[in-house]
């Protein structure tokens, strides 16, 4: 009867033992060793590729430094020349100019066709497929092509004008037309990584809300306003923070196409920065160029983050 019992009667589980504190301690700092053992190859990348890029470049653009010479110290010289000189001006305004309108127009036009290409059409995979194709196209081969474009004898713009009965023009070689030729080109270029994104945030836009919107009586732009575009806030601001650093980075478009002319119409920084280090040799004074371009783009970027806060908060 007693082994009946002892058989039948339901073991009772042993308490948990509680590791003591100085286990746990030993379990977190082992933790932190590998976290940082993993982010160890990014943080090496970073300090080779970007920290000591960045040191260098604000400590050559406090001297006069050129390829194989001697150099000195000549502090805020460099800057001071900078408010001086011509060239550096026109790229500065040009620059600026070219992110004010091609950051906003290409980040409308491709939510435009990320939203169009959201929606359930034929030869939808062609039509994506196609506004990808120039992101990964040479730059080098799209401005050959927008080149023939803008040709004054028989490009294809003056071909469509001519449709009109408008007069041909000097696109590239008026100083009226060239930069927004060149804005063209660029948010043509870059369409299509921005499509992307967008198309994948589109998707991500919860079913259940825009359903009940619906129910709702929600019209289509009162559901764009109140729930994809919510919900759209942190893609938005990557889009943006990448467009500026594309923007204020513009060369090779601008090099094969113009090479800042005429005059100094397409002058912009990058292309500057590189005429005075690389064939003026003047690299102490390019690299004061390049620091205030770092000091516009964070501006720009701070500028996109108080829009974004303010986007959220209404």
């Amino acid at each position: 009867m007693s082994a009946t019992l002892e058989r039948t009667t339901p073991a009772v589980a042993a308490p948990r033992k509680v590791a003591p504190a100085k286990d746990s301690r030993k379990l977190i700092r082992s933790q932190v060793r590998a976290g940082w053992l993993l982010l160890s190859p990014a943080l090496l990348h970073s300090g080779i590729f970007i920290v000591i890029p960045v040191i260098a470049v604000l400590v050559l653009s406090l001297t006069d430094y050129s390829f194989g010479d001697s150099w000195a110290w000549v502090g805020f010289g460099n800057y001071s020349e900078l408010i001086r000189d011509v060239d550096f001006q026109a790229s500065l305004v040009n620059t600026v100019l070219y992110a004010v309108i091609v950051i906003p127009l290409s980040m409308a036009i491709s939510l435009a066709v990320a939203i169009g290409l959201n929606q359930k059409i034929k030869a939808i995979g062609f039509f994506r497929t196609a506004f990808y194709i120039p992101t990964v196209t040479a730059t080098v081969a799209i401005a050959t092509i927008w080149l023939w474009i803008y040709n004054p004898g028989s490009g294809l713009a003056n071909g469509f004008l001519s449709l009109f009965g408008l007069a041909p023009n000097r696109w590239l070689a008026d100083p009226a037309t060239a930069l927004p030729a060149l804005m063209v080109v660029g948010i043509w270029q870059g369409l299509g990584t921005k499509i992307i994104i967008y198309l994948a945030a589109l998707q991500g836009v919860s079913r259940d809300l825009l359903e009940s919107a619906d129910l709702d009586g929600a019209n289509r732009w009162q559901r764009f306003a109140n729930v994809t575009w919510p919900a759209l806030g942190p893609v938005q601001f990557f889009v943006l923070i990448t467009s500026i650093v594309g923007t204020f980075q513009v060369f090779d478009l601008v090099y094969v196409m113009t090479r800042g002319g005429p005059g100094t119409e397409t002058r912009v920084l990058v292309l500057d920065i590189y005429q005075n280090a690389f064939q003026d040799l003047k690299l102490g004074y390019a690299s004061a160029e390049t620091v205030i371009m770092m000091i516009l783009i964070a501006l720009f970027i701070s500028f996109g983050r108080l829009l974004q806060k303010a986007d959220t908060n209404d």
